[in-house]
């Protein structure tokens, strides 16, 4: 228990010094790093679904030469409290242009087991948000009576819903459920952040025995204010060997009413050797700016910690061959 306290407070010094960082977006900007072994990033729900602290550092350069493009870093981490709880933290910073927004979310997610032999489980959660919107104004021109600091800081909630079965898994989630205040900046902009996202997805394998797993899977994400919604539709390859893992994924994104048009494609590869995570991703633009950007670059970086914390049969145990997500 002294480890763990330990460690927590080590994490605790690294979330301060990337808070104390600039950071746009009023939440965390869901890209595909939630395919890196980190589906907490996208859902309450998610956190304390290992029987060990799980950490995930990501950073993602978007539109590589384009100026002022965005840059986001995060760092997630998430660990079991008991046999039925879970807690888990997020900071953010994201920038865009003359915009900042650096953020924290705090979750809190309940599992609940249906049928242990059959990996049948349930999980509900809640996050709190917190989120500092900028505008950059030390950029502007000092002698224009007009530039003063704008910024606003929001709070918000969001709510999720997991339901496994065996190597099923569907999540579905509400996000930022309360109304932004509008009285600083202009109130033309729509003042509802609420959006609504589906993940989910299946782990394939010839046998319960096999060490070489295929999971498709799918996110649909609904912004409420103006009916917007986007896709993703992923294919990962995974080969286990021990406590080692390789594995390999492509992400089609597009706009709903536009199939055959995608946003972008992603590949994707990583390896887990031991307690160490790694993974990179390459985002290839395919809309309008495909011809002033070299792409986006994803990294994420990852340690899980004191294997074995919960007993419950509902967490995710590291082996050569999961039998439950």
């Amino acid at each position: 228990m002294k480890q763990v306290v330990t460690y927590l407070c080590g994490i605790i010094c690294v979330l301060m010094s990337v808070w104390q960082t600039n950071a746009q977006e009023l939440t965390l900007p869901p890209y595909t790093q939630y395919l890196a072994d980190n589906p907490f990033i996208l859902s309450p729900t998610f956190a304390g679904i290992g029987d060990h602290i799980r950490t995930r550092l990501n950073g993602v350069t978007q539109w590589v030469g384009v100026k002022d493009a965005p840059d986001t870093q995060s760092l997630a981490i998430d660990m079991r409290v008991g046999n039925r709880s879970g807690l888990g933290a997020i900071l953010f910073n994201d920038r865009n242009g003359y915009t900042h927004t650096r953020g924290a979310r705090v979750s809190f997610a309940h599992h609940l087991t249906f049928d242990a032999f059959d990996n049948h489980y349930m999980s509900f959660g809640l996050s709190y948000n917190y989120n500092q919107f900028r505008i950059d104004t030390e950029s502007f021109d000092p002698n224009d009576p007009s530039v003063n600091d704008r910024r606003t800081n929001n709070h918000n909630f969001d709510v999720g819903f997991l339901y496994r079965l065996q190597d099923f898994y569907f999540s579905l989630n509400a996000s930022n459920l309360l109304n932004k205040d509008l009285d600083l900046f202009a109130i033309n902009e729509p003042n509802s952040l609420r959006n609504y996202y589906i993940y989910t997805g299946y782990k394939w394998r010839a046998t319960r025995t096999s060490n070489f797993e295929i999971e498709p899977s799918v996110f649909f994400q609904l912004y409420e204010s103006d009916q917007r919604s986007n896709t993703d539709m992923n294919v990962r390859f995974r080969q286990y060997d021990l406590e080692n893992s390789y594995w390999a994924a492509i992400s089609y994104r597009f706009l709903n009413d536009q199939f055959f048009d995608p946003l972008n494609i992603t590949p994707m590869v990583g390896f887990n050797i031991k307690n160490f995570f790694f993974a990179y991703g390459y985002q290839v633009t395919l809309n309008e700016l495909i011809g002033y950007n070299s792409g986006t670059h994803m990294i994420t970086i990852g340690f899980d910690f004191f294997q074995g914390m919960s007993e419950c049969p509902c967490t995710q145990k590291k082996s050569s061959a999961p039998k439950i997500f």
